[in-house]
């Protein structure tokens, strides 16, 4: 059975962060993450299905693994398997989304389905905005998006695991389906009308990607999926460090003078934790620099991130971003509620009580600067010093607060490379 991970979209919601499947956490990408979780699953012939933003890319990480790319990225879903199915078209298949992140053991079950195929099913206990199954006798009949609490018709929830043992039925399927954007959905009311499709029930970890603030669920699930304490022989540790708990960390790490790194935390290769700096439940990419009195708290960092005397909680910084002394992450509501943020125009809840920020990559951030919980600053924005920043800022703008104003004029001035600030670290 050919299985093909699907990573065509666009990732828009993903702002002001770039390719989801490309960021990385806990050492690898999402996208190693999932190719790993395939082949712990009994998957052989992995099937990467991307576009031209980031084929390229994946090609770099997988060189040996085969790869389609969709022609049209606005068929969605239905473009992808059309593309896909033009390659490969004769042999079973399971599709699999690249954001879904999901127990191995799943992937092994849906592959056993004696059925004609087979979806599988998230058991839920409170209501979801997903698309529900309908069920007949063990079969599927239907599946209803977002039908509203105490509309939907069974507990359990698509994911984005599919298993088709005829691709010439699931072909002529997606040809009679229009192209608008749900295609492949209806292409499924098609196969369940004639095909036996099982649902495979499954209530264990799930963490979507589809928000940048998922990446901080994401590092929780990979963060305890840690066991035990691991510290490359060449790292430096003072002897007044502490390293507590669930610990990774890599090649070249110094963690510095009364230093504390709290588990289940990874520490990439080559960064600094500086004096007195606090590392707990967070991933650190390579060659950062946790600076002097900084603590970063359930927070996802990229690469080449710089920090000085911050507090940075339920945050996610994108690659080569500086952030100045004094600055603060704000992550919790004055009333404690649900911190939302807007996505496309839209208010979105996180779905968590505390997240702070989403900074895009090689942006800038001044000294004794706040943001307040749910804000996003877009990639090669720069922030001046002593600004709240309450409101999301767009890529590339110069920000400064005068009289309680934001003023946001465009940026003139590009962020330094990462191989320009190798001067200061060498001074730490």
């Amino acid at each position: 059975m050919n299985t093909f991970l699907l990573l065509a979209g666009r990732s828009t919601r993903f702002w002001p962060l770039a390719e989801k499947t490309l960021f990385p956490v806990c050492g690898k990408t999402l996208l190693e993450h999932q190719v790993d979780r395939l082949k712990k699953g009994g998957c052989e012939n992995i099937i990467l299905v991307g576009g031209a933003h980031n084929l390229s890319e994946a090609k770099e990480i997988f060189p040996d693994l085969p790869m389609v790319e969709q022609e049209n990225l606005d068929l969605g879903m239905r473009g992808a398997v059309l593309s896909l199915l033009k390659e490969y078209g004769s042999d079973p298949l399971m599709i699999v989304s690249g954001n879904d992140v999901i127990d191995p053991k799943a992937y092994t079950e849906l592959m056993n389905s004696d059925a004609d195929g087979a979806i599988l099913a998230y058991k839920v206990d409170r209501y979801f905005p997903g698309g529900y199954l309908s069920i007949d006798g063990g079969r599927i009949t239907g599946i209803v998006e977002k039908p509203g609490e105490g509309s939907e018709p069974s507990d359990l929830v698509n994911i984005v695991a599919h298993v088709h043992k005829d691709p010439s039925a699931l072909l002529d399927a997606l040809s009679a389906a229009g192209d608008s954007d749900d295609g492949y959905e209806q292409a499924l009311a098609t196969l369940f009308a004639s095909k036996n499709y099982k649902a495979i029930s499954y209530d264990g970890l799930w963490q979507a990607v589809k928000y940048p603030w998922h990446l901080i669920g994401l590092a929780e699930l990979l963060l305890e999926e840690i066991t035990a304490q691991s510290i490359d022989p060449s790292a430096e540790i003072h002897p007044s460090a502490e390293i507590v708990g669930n610990v990774v960390i890599e090649a070249g790490v110094r963690v510095m003078h009364n230093a504390v790194v709290r588990g289940p935390a990874y520490i990439g290769k080559n960064s600094i934790v500086a004096n007195n700096a606090l590392v707990r439940d967070s991933s650190i990419g390579d060659d950062c620099v946790v600076g002097y009195n900084t603590e970063v708290k359930a927070s996802v960092l990229h690469s080449h991130v710089w920090t000085h005397m911050n507090y940075i909680g339920e945050s996610v910084i994108g690659r080569n971003v500086s952030i100045g002394g004094g600055t603060i992450t704000g992550n919790l509501r004055l009333d404690e509620g649900e911190v939302t943020s807007i996505v496309k125009q839209e208010k979105i809840g996180t779905g968590r009580t505390k997240f702070g920020t989403v900074i895009g990559n090689n942006a800038r951030i001044g000294i004794h600067v706040s943001t307040n919980p749910g804000v996003k600053i877009g990639a090669g924005s720069f922030i001046s010093s002593k600004t709240l920043v309450n409101e999301d800022i767009p890529d590339e703008k110069f920000v400064v607060e005068k009289n309680g104003i934001l003023e946001v004029r465009e940026n003139r001035t590009k962020s330094s490379l990462p191989k320009d600030r190798e001067q200061f670290r060498k001074k730490l």
